[in-house]
């Protein structure tokens, strides 16, 4: 007769306790297990991932776990953490969620998008020194310092984007 699983393995007279085959316990004990945390969860898919986590953490303790009264009851509970854990979580969730309101952001404005449509149409040094200068109000000094130019180059590149940027909307607010 097989020994239980759920007992503590007998030891020799040495005090040595035999090795117990993990995948057999693993056999013994997984749909049990499964059975139960479906009851709990509602879903046996979740339910066996997470009786199957709750066996990989026992595997890799086993030499440890093994030893303890009811290794059984080890991987119940680390089963049931998980699931509480994740129930907490997806509470968490539920609530932040809850408590955002949509916000509801106008469309952008004609002008926007025409001025965006024309920064797109420079040159990259040219469309980051006007951003920088125009919208973000970085001085001269503190552009060419970022962009590791001399400071004449960067109003090189801001009067060159000013010039394209006017054209570019000339034209644009010409159209239909």
């Amino acid at each position: 007769m097989p020994p239980r699983l759920d007992q503590p393995p007998p030891s020799d007279a040495a005090g040595k306790v035999p090795e117990v085959d993990f995948d057999a316990f693993y056999q013994a004990h997984f749909r049990a297990l499964t059975v139960q945390l479906c009851a709990y969860t509602g879903d046996l898919g979740h339910a066996q991932d997470l009786v199957q986590e709750a066996f990989c953490r026992a595997f890799s303790r086993w030499q440890k776990i093994v030893r303890y009264d009811d290794p059984v009851a080890w991987v119940r509970k680390v089963a049931w953490n998980l699931a509480t854990s994740r129930w907490r979580r997806l509470r968490t969730a539920q609530l932040f969620l809850r408590r955002q309101r949509a916000e509801h952001v106008p469309a952008p404005s004609l002008d926007r998008v025409a001025l965006e449509a024309a920064l797109a149409l420079l040159p990259p040094h040219h469309r980051r020194a006007v951003v920088l200068h125009h919208l973000a109000d970085m001085p001269i000094s503190e552009i060419a310092r970022q962009e590791g130019v001399a400071e004449g180059t960067v109003k090189s590149w801001l009067h060159r984007g000013r010039a394209a940027l006017a054209t570019h909307l000339t034209e644009r607010g010409a159209q239909p």
